[in-house]
């Protein structure tokens, strides 16, 4: 199973206690997961996840003591008018003449106005039109929506809880991501999908370990390949000086500082300024390596 399939097996294991978190939840599957029966008035669910159609059937049994509840197909999702008054009285999703329009709107407000009532809806969304990437291959998290007003709607709940969240386009769908693993991270705590959670917190931790680790062997690299850059130069510049202007000429300080980096070619240069008489820092090595480098361009010249 994939990332995202076993986060949606664990949200949809999740009933809440309370019965309007149970109302939050169910008027987010009705809303991205509802559709109109044939027959123009009635509810029904259309979906191939096995998850909703659980989700849904408990729900409603919890809610409402419904155990005939018909879940596939475009038959009615309620075993009669009476009920299904109840449920669309709970839900606000109007009169029944109004009920295609109503289910492609945004969630009604009052449901979802409790902090713990969003972490609901924001589960019943993840399972019906949310989806995540592999954590091993990117960090990428998002909902599907039909609507702009329920993409919009659903990015602002995601922000109340201080997750930044973006909608865009995507052809004839409004998606609703998330693309910073600490967000994800953070969105699967609101919705209460611990394990999943916890096996994302340690794919990070290895992956961001990995990342340093070649980050530090790339600029050790680079620093490497740097010095010996360096150091061949130096001994390029000492050698034309010995052959061109000679050792003798040059001051004590600069003709032992030429005769020992000849002698050291791969030290660094506080090593080299230890081999000196008397010894001498890094910037003194640094600036005696200089002025050997000024002569040598000054014989090119």
């Amino acid at each position: 199973m994939s990332f995202s399939g076993t986060v949606k097996e664990e949200l949809a294991a999740q009933i809440s206690s309370a019965r309007h978190c149970q109302l939050a939840e169910l008027a987010a599957l009705i809303h991205f997961c509802g559709n109109i029966c044939e027959d123009g008035t009635h509810l029904c669910l259309e979906t191939e996840n096995e998850a909703v159609i659980r989700k849904c059937f408990t729900l409603l049994k919890k809610t409402y003591n419904i155990d005939n509840v018909v879940i596939k197909g475009k038959s009615s999702l309620l075993p009669d008018d009476e009920t299904e008054s109840k449920v669309i009285q709970a839900l606000h999703l109007g009169v029944k003449e109004e009920l295609a329009a109503a289910i492609k709107a945004p969630v009604n407000s009052l449901l979802i106005k409790n902090s713990c009532c969003a972490r609901a809806y924001l589960r019943g969304a993840f399972i019906c039109i949310g989806s995540m990437s592999d954590p091993k291959k990117s960090y990428h998290l998002e909902f599907v929506c039909s609507e702009k007003a329920q993409a919009e709607q659903l990015r602002d709940v995601i922000q109340e809880f201080q997750i930044e969240a973006k909608v865009i386009k995507r052809k004839k769908y409004n998606v609703v991501y998330l693309k910073e693993g600490a967000g994800i991270v953070d969105l699967l705590n609101v919705m209460g999908a611990h394990v999943s959670l916890m096996n994302l917190e340690n794919l990070r931790i290895v992956k961001e370990m990995r990342n340093s680790i070649n980050r530090r062997v790339n600029c050790e690299t680079a620093n490497i390949s740097k010095t010996v850059t360096a150091a061949s130069k130096q001994i390029e510049d000492i050698l034309l000086i010995r052959d061109k202007y000679g050792f003798e000429n040059l001051p004590d300080n600069l003709r032992q500082m030429a005769e020992i980096r000849l002698e050291y070619p791969d030290a660094a240069l506080k090593e080299l300024g230890g081999y000196l008489e008397p010894p001498v820092g890094k910037s003194g090595v640094n600036h005696r390596l200089r002025r050997l480098s000024e002569i040598a361009d000054g014989i090119r010249a």
